[in-house]
C-alpha cells in the first residue's frame, strides 16, 4: 500500500452541532437518546412500503416541520432539505454565530446525500402513469436534486460562499465535513456547515434493497431488527435524518471567542474500484482512508481511543470493517456503532456519526450498541454495548463505507 501524501496538519475547530433523527429532535435529545439503548427508537410500519418484506423505517417523529420553516419556504424543499435546514440552524445557534452579521461571503455550505429528493420522484411517477403529463409537478428538479439540501441551506442562512454537494453513496456526510476541513485547510472560507441529509421513504429503493438481500426483513421486531456486529444480524434498516456540523478556522474560532467542542484534524479517503455494491473482502479501501486520516492528522495509530464505525448490521460490512480497525488501530479503541438508534441513514448517517463522536469526545462517554445481544465471535474489536461507557481519551475516529466502494474516515481530537 503506497504511503499517504502529507501534509502540515490541520484542526478545524467544530464549534457547532446540529442534529434531526429518529432518536430525538435536536443534539441534546439525539445525544440523550443514544446513551439510553431502553429508549426505543421510532421504526414504524409504513403504509407506502406496505406489502414488501421489509416495511419499516427509523422515522423522524414529533416535528411539525412545516410549522419551523413555514409554508412558503417548506413548499420549495423536499424532505430531506426540510431536515438539513433545521440541523442547520441548530447548528449555527449552537456556534454561537448571528447571519446577520457575519461575513456571508466567507460561509461556505458542504452537504452530502445519497438519494436526494427520491420520494418525490415516485409520487411524480405514479402522477405521470395515472393522470398523465399535465399533473408532474414544475418543482420536481429544483425538490430532488442532490444538491437540494445545500442549496437550501445556504438560502436559509445567507451563506454565499462555496455551496457544494457530495454523494458518494453512504459515505457522503463523512466525505462532505471531509470537504469542509480541507476548504478551511485552504483558506477558501472561515466558516462551513457541512454534514449529511437522508430521507427515502421511497417504495421503489426499499423493494430494490430487499431484493439486494441488503435489509432487514425481521418484519416482526423492526425495533430489534438493526443490530450491529451481533451474530443474528440480517442486515441494515433505512433511517432519515440530518446530521451537520459548523467547523471554522481555528483563528477565526479563536478570534470571536467561540466555544469549541472538538477539532476534525484528519481526513482519508479512498476507491476501492472493485464492485457497485459489495466491500473489497480485504478492506484494502478503507484501510487505505483510515490511514490516510492518521497521517494527515499527525497521529499516532495508538492514539485512537474510540471509533464511530459505519457498523451497517450487515454480515460482511461488519466483518471487514472491524478487521481493518484491529489491523490499524490494534486493539485499543472502544468501537461503537449508533445505527441501531439512527437506522442507517444512507446519505446523512456520516455526518449524523461525526456529530456524535464530536459529543462523546466532548462528554468522555462512548455510546452503546444497541440490540448487541449475541455478540459475533468473529468480531475482532472491543464493542461497547448495553450501557454507555465513560472513558478517557483525547482523539476518535469515524470511518464510513459506501455503494460502489466509497470510503473516507476523519479523525477527531479534544
Amino acid at each position: 500500500m503506497t504511503a499517504p501524501h502529507r501534509l502540515p496538519p490541520f484542526a478545524a475547530a467544530v464549534t457547532g452541532v446540529g442534529l434531526v433523527t429518529s432518536a430525538g429532535v435536536g443534539a441534546e435529545a439525539t445525544w440523550r437518546a443514544i446513551n439510553d439503548p431502553g429508549t426505543a427508537p421510532c421504526v414504524p410500519h409504513r403504509p407506502e412500503l406496505a406489502g414488501l418484506p421489509c416495511d419499516f423505517m427509523y422515522s423522524v417523529t414529533g416535528l411539525d416541520t412545516r410549522a419551523v420553516l413555514g409554508v412558503a419556504a417548506h413548499r420549495l424543499m423536499d424532505r430531506f432539505s426540510h431536515l438539513a435546514v433545521i440541523a442547520a440552524r441548530e447548528a449555527v445557534a449552537d456556534a454561537g454565530l448571528d447571519p446577520a452579521v457575519w461575513d456571508s461571503g466567507r460561509v461556505a455550505v458542504v452537504i452530502g446525500s445519497a438519494h436526494g429528493g427520491l420520494p418525490f420522484y415516485d409520487e411524480q411517477h405514479t402522477a405521470l402513469t395515472e393522470r398523465g403529463a399535465r399533473r408532474v409537478s414544475p418543482k420536481l428538479a429544483p425538490l430532488t436534486v442532490v444538491n437540494g439540501a445545500a442549496s437550501s441551506v445556504a438560502t436559509d442562512l445567507g451563506a454565499h460562499g462555496p455551496s457544494q454537494a457530495v454523494s458518494t453513496a453512504c459515505s457522503s456526510g463523512t466525505v462532505a465535513i471531509g470537504t469542509a476541513h480541507q476548504m478551511l485547510r485552504t483558506g477558501a472560507c472561515d466558516i462551513v456547515v457541512a454534514g449529511g441529509a437522508e430521507s427515502v421513504c421511497s417504495r421503489l429503493l426499499i423493494a430494490s434493497a430487499c431484493r439486494l438481500k441488503a435489509v432487514s426483513t425481521r418484519i416482526d421486531d423492526p425495533q430489534a431488527a438493526c443490530r450491529p456486529f451481533d451474530t443474528h444480524r440480517d442486515g441494515f434498516v433505512v433511517g432519515e435524518g440530518a446530521g451537520l456540523l459548523v467547523l471554522e478556522r481555528p483563528e477565526h474560532a479563536r478570534a470571536r471567542g467561540a466555544a469549541v467542542r472538538a477539532h476534525v484534524t484528519g481526513y482519508g479517503s479512498s476507491s476501492d474500484a472493485y464492485s457497485a455494491v459489495a466491500p473489497d473482502p480485504d478492506g484494502l479501501g478503507i484501510e487505505r482512508a483510515l490511514r490516510t486520516a492518521l497521517a494527515d492528522a499527525g497521529i499516532d495509530p495508538a492514539a485512537i481511543g474510540h471509533v464511530n464505525a459505519h457498523g451497517t448490521s450487515t454480515v460482511s460490512n461488519d466483518l471487514i470493517e472491524t478487521a481493518v480497525l484491529r489491523r490499524v488501530l490494534g486493539e485499543q479503541p472502544l468501537v461503537t456503532s449508533t445505527k441501531a438508534m439512527t437506522g442507517h441513514t444512507l446519505g446523512a448517517a456520516g455526518g449524523i456519526e461525526t456529530a456524535l463522536t464530536v459529543l462523546a469526545l466532548q462528554h468522555q462517554l462512548v455510546p452503546p450498541t444497541a440490540n448487541l445481544d449475541a455478540p459475533d465471535p468473529d468480531i475482532p474489536v472491543e464493542v461497547v454495548s448495553k450501557e454507555a461507557r465513560p472513558a478517557a481519551f483525547d482523539a476518535a475516529v469515524k470511518t464510513s463505507l459506501g455503494f460502489g466502494g466509497h470510503n473516507a474516515a476523519l479523525v477527531l481530537t479534544r
